[in-house]
């Protein structure tokens, strides 16, 4: 235990003195602020889902261009599923499935044939661009909504419980809960060590007796369902309607998150939870008035963050070695 402290003594520090601030003005701005931490949270669900599709599929040696056409396609087929049987449960189960058919997709065409990883991924994006505007169809609604869940006990915590556990969506949850278990399950298990293995040495993998296109097509399909789910809380839940492209860039956001989280689940959420914190203030900038300048200026804040952030992170992370690159073993 003393190790690990002293190994992310300086992460620990960070963390807190962010928490003390975010409780500072919770309690000094107790009129704006829950409602910030809300609509921080509730603009970074889809990216860090989103960011989780990344992390898996870099750490297994497969950069995953695709996740905004892999969002698109599943916010297109869930709400249109529901929307035609009238079943919230269908429209769901739809949109997970589609993420993992447009995931299942990328991984056969980067591992098993061996395709351009980027280009792979930017094909499934326009593939995902067309479809949608080409069979979308105006006038549908919803049959319901998804529920929202109140969590006991971690509900009643001062800032914490408002913003993530009480009378939140259930994908909310869903995110939280899937951030943990990629953590553990990628720094604490064997098939997290096998994973980090093929995406850093996958000869070396081999030679251990993995098999790494294997583990690699798996991989990469199963975190199409996490891509997946973050389309239906964009088109279900954040939202009750399908707009042409209304992913709006979340999934190349959520590739600079997870570098700025340097690949781990944990920072991956928090590098979010930055971003939708600067998002809830612009849209605060918005509303109180007081600026003189444009809403489109203020919107952009986001991604103007994410250039300076990323300039600023430049040569002080790296990535798994073996990420883009396609695994062809010796004999053949």
């Amino acid at each position: 235990m003393g190790t690990w402290v002293a190994k992310n003594r300086t992460t620990l520090v960070v963390a807190a003195v962010v928490l003390v601030a975010a409780y500072v003005f919770y309690y000094a701005k107790n009129d704006i602020a829950p409602s910030m931490y809300g609509a921080a949270w509730g603009y970074a669900i889809p990216l860090v889902l989103a960011a989780l599709v990344g992390v898996i599929g870099e750490r297994s040696g497969v950069v995953n261009i695709g996740i905004e056409g892999q969002m698109l396609l599943a916010a297109f087929a869930g709400f249109f599923s529901a929307a035609a049987t009238g079943s919230m449960a269908v429209g769901i189960l739809a949109g997970i499935g589609t993420g993992l058919l447009a995931g299942g997709f990328l991984a056969w065409t980067t591992v098993r044939w061996r395709m351009d990883q980027i280009i792979a991924g930017v094909v499934l994006n326009i593939i995902a661009t067309g479809l949608t505007s080409f069979y979308l169809v105006s006038g549908k609604t919803l049959p319901g909504v998804i529920p929202n869940i109140e969590v006991p006990l971690l509900s009643q915590i001062p800032l914490i419980g408002d913003t993530f556990f009480s009378g939140r969506s259930a994908i909310a949850l869903v995110a939280i809960i899937a951030a943990v278990v990629v953590h553990v399950g990628l720094f604490h298990t064997r098939w997290g060590l096998r994973t980090r293995s093929v995406g850093e040495y996958p000869s070396a993998a081999d030679t251990a007796g993995i098999n790494v296109e294997r583990l690699r097509l798996v991989n990469v399909t199963l975190a199409g369902s996490l891509a997946g789910l973050a389309g239906v809380y964009l088109s279900m839940d954040a939202s009750s309607s399908f707009e042409r492209g209304m992913t709006a860039g979340r999934g190349f956001l959520a590739l600079a998150i997870m570098i700025m989280g340097a690949w781990r689940p944990l920072r991956a959420v928090a590098m979010a939870l930055f971003f939708g914190f600067v998002n809830a203030v612009a849209s605060q900038l918005q509303q109180t008035g007081g600026f003189d300048v444009p809403p489109q200026l203020t919107g952009t804040l986001p991604y103007v963050a994410t250039l300076v952030v990323l300039a600023l992170a430049a040569g002080r992370v790296r990535g798994p070695a073996a990420a883009g690159q396609p695994y062809v073993k010796k004999d053949q």
